[in-house]
């Protein structure tokens, strides 16, 4: 079975819009982080932990898992005891010490959040759903927009507004009473910058998050997320969990229609369209299917074959408006993970006159039928969400209409959504468009903002954009098989020579090799080529999981190489991480315990430990027959788009960066692609770790789904669950 998880690409999110293929946005108010918790108590383990061989380096011939194994087997092994315990605040610190190893692995490098850009806009702040996990932050139904950019400084009243509402429907309500007291007009549509077009309009048959973008808002799911981030009900009425969170059962909305695109009724909406949603999810496996893996009773057996009657599976329509799911195993984080696609209804008459059919194999050989139409287009797919998909023009404009029959038209803000398709390569396009009126928002990148600052714009409308919880990320490739794009070996072809990949394979296994490139990128240097010279910092992340993610509910105590360590309730997952890269020794700052900023800063950048950890690596692999130096240096490949001048330059600043800071002993060939695509095709679309086309990809990233660490750390286990193919494997 393939497991896999959604992708969030870099694409062009930073410089052209707010955010563009980013999987949730701006700040979630139930995790932060706790007000000084105590310094850590420490007392000696009764036992060491016993010594673990290394193992061999894996040779050419090492199978995906066996480097797996020698690349992050520290991390799983840590992992693993963390998902054995049943107690939250335990698993978090013990997801703590696991990604503590995922960092120093140095497979993957954090670079940056959405957001922390200059922009100007329409958009009135708070008005789109900024809840960090799901896909509610990409619904567009409740969007504010005026007909004239806002102020920045209105903007920050109206932010203040927002903190100090009630709930959603009075900020709502204030904001446009504030709004129209200022002299602003309401518009009733939204004109948004697409970059990347559906390659399904099927939101339970993908994992791309350019897919889930536009189909979420054609849905409605059980529950959502409000303008103040509270999680309500909308079209389950009511949900009631057992005492061990172990089964949970939502009263359906009655009344509630499916419609085709051109607003045609289909039928109601009932529990049996959660099922049916759940079981197409689970057989046509595209990529999201782990997330109910082990979660859902009978989901692993249906999903392998081992089972095949889908009854068998805890997803159950108990009459027309009841529908129940078990799990497991106590999952009190479970609603989070309910703003999610894979929890998606579908309506299932319809899905079969579409030529769609109802289990693992059957829907195999469907699919693959003339007479399957389900998903191909906009006008094969049912709807009961606040939006019709009425026209679609590849790479053009796509259009969104309301739906008339919509349960809850009151909180619809717009009638129309235009999305209008750039691909980038005119890095002042997306300015010029915001200013002409015909996209209502629009990030600054270095050109802009000085076109903005001549234009008189700058200074009164131009604002800071909210960071998020995604996490986009810098990847090392260490088996690296393809040396030209999956899909056209015409495109991205490298100029290693045989000798030069097999020695850049070598390198790469070596894990202070690894770390001398990560410690020896400039990352503020790179990031300003796309943010400007003073927000650099601003996106800058330092680890995989937000520092201030979760925090401990009460006083825990694990073992830290050795020494019984404490920390008590309220303590951030970040000091708890940054507890063990001390203790190992790391010169990772991920967390900063005394600010409680995980963010902001470069905490990897040091070149004195990038020389240090390259020569170690130099002497490891002239042991293995390896001999590096600047006479006989290591090429490594960086994917760069040149079709944006400032992704060009981003790109330029790496290599001399890392060319620099290691003495020219390792060599950073720029590999070019003209257009946002064949960049993605080299770094982004591919499904497997053997199709990525590069030894240094800084294309992207990830965006949690539910409020646990594990939506972030499970992308790193084995068998191609979402993030390891980005540096090579499965």
């Amino acid at each position: 079975m393939k497991n896999a998880k959604k992708l969030l690409a870099l694409v062009l999110a930073l410089t052209m819009c707010l955010s563009i293929l980013a999987g949730c946005g701006g700040n979630q108010t139930a995790a932060t982080t706790a007000p000084a918790p105590a310094p850590a108590e420490t007392t000696p383990a009764t036992e060491a932990p016993a010594a673990v061989e290394a193992p061999a380096v894996p040779g050419p011939d090492a199978t995906d898992e066996e480097i797996y194994e020698y690349v992050l087997g520290d991390y799983y092994d840590a992992y693993m005891k963390a998902l054995e315990c049943m107690d939250v605040s335990e698993r978090y610190a013990l997801e703590a010490l696991a990604e503590a190893k995922l960092l120093q692995a140095s497979v993957l490098q954090p670079s940056t959040s959405n957001g922390g850009a200059y922009a100007i806009g329409r958009v009135v702040p708070k008005t789109i759903n900024t809840t960090l996990w799901g896909n509610d932050s990409d619904r567009q139904y409740s969007v504010m927009v005026t007909t004239e950019p806002i102020k920045a400084a209105d903007r920050d009243e109206l932010k203040a507004m927002w903190l100090n509402a009630a709930d959603a429907a009075s900020y709502v309500a204030d904001a446009k009473a504030f709004l129209a007291d200022k002299g602003y007009t309401m518009k009733d549509s939204y004109d948004y910058i697409n970059t990347a077009d559906p390659q399904t309009w099927d939101i339970l048959a993908t994992y791309l998050q350019a897919d889930a973008e536009a189909l979420v808002q054609t849905y409605d799911g059980l529950m959502t997320y409000d303008l103040k981030n509270n999680q309500q009900c909308a079209l389950a009425e009511s949900v009631e969990a057992n005492d061990d969170m172990t089964v949970f059962t939502f009263k359906i909305r009655q009344g509630v229609k499916w419609v085709d695109s051109q607003g045609r009724e289909l039928g109601e909406v009932t529990a049996d369209d959660w099922v049916a949603g759940m079981q197409h999810m689970m057989d046509a496996q595209a990529g999201l299917e782990w997330l109910v893996d082990g979660l859902i009773v009978g989901a692993t057996e249906y999903m392998s074959g081992e089972t095949t009657d889908f009854n068998d599976v805890g997803v159950k329509a108990l009459d027309d408006y009841t529908l129940e799911y078990t799990l497991t195993d106590s999952t009190p984080y479970f609603l989070t993970m309910l703003g999610y696609s894979i929890f998606a209804p579908m309506n299932r008459a319809y899905f079969l006159a579409q030529g769609g059919a109802f289990g693992v194999d059957e829907f195999a050989t469907a699919k693959d039928s003339a007479s399957y139409t389900y998903g191909k287009g906009p006008d094969s797919i049912a709807y009961n969400g606040p939006f019709l998909i009425k026209s679609f023009t590849e790479k053009n404009t796509i259009v969104f209409s309301a739906n008339p029959t919509y349960w809850n038209p009151d909180a619809r803000n717009v009638k129309t959504l235009t999305w209008k398709y750039n691909d980038g390569t005119d890095t002042t396009k997306s300015y010029n468009d915001m200013k002409a009126g015909d996209v209502d928002a629009a990030a600054l990148n270095t050109s802009t903002m000085e076109i903005a600052k001549s234009d008189g714009l700058f200074d009164e409308f131009a604002y800071v954009s909210e960071t998020d919880a995604t996490s986009f990320v810098a990847w090392l490739n260490v088996n690296r098989k393809a040396f030209a794009n999956y899909n056209d070996a015409t495109l991205g072809v490298s100029a290693q020579t045989e000798e030069q990949q097999a020695a850049a394979r070598t390198a790469m296994l070596n894990v202070h090799f690894r770390r001398a490139v990560h410690y020896a990128i400039d990352r503020a240097t790179a990031n300003a080529q796309r943010r400007g010279e003073d927000l650099k910092y601003n996106s800058m992340i330092n680890a995989y999981v937000p520092g201030d993610f979760v925090t401990l509910e009460h006083d825990v105590t694990v073992d830290i190489n050795g020494t019984a360590t404490t920390f008590p309730a309220g303590t951030a997952y970040g000091t708890i991480r940054q507890a063990q890269l001390e203790a190992d020794g790391s010169h990772i700052k991920a967390f900063d315990t005394e600010t409680g900023m995980g963010s902001g800063y470069d905490g990897w950048y040091n070149p004195e430990v990038a020389k240090a950890e390259l020569a170690i690596a130099i002497e490891e692999l002239k042991a293995q027959g390896l001999e590096i130096s600047a006479e006989n240096p290591i090429h490594l490949d960086l994917a760069n788009f040149f079709g944006s001048e400032a992704f060009k330059n981003e790109g330029q600043a790496y290599k001399q960066s890392i060319e620099s800071v290691l003495g020219g002993v390792v060599i950073v060939d720029i590999v070019p692609y003209e257009t946002a695509q064949d960049w993605y095709d080299a770094t982004y679309y591919p499904n497997t770790g053997a199709e990525m086309n590069y030894d240094i990809g800084t294309n992207g990233g990830w965006g949690p789904d539910y409020g646990d660490p594990k939506t972030y750390l499970d992308t790193m286990l084995p068998g191609g669950n979402g993030m390891t193919k980005s540096f090579g494997l499965f």
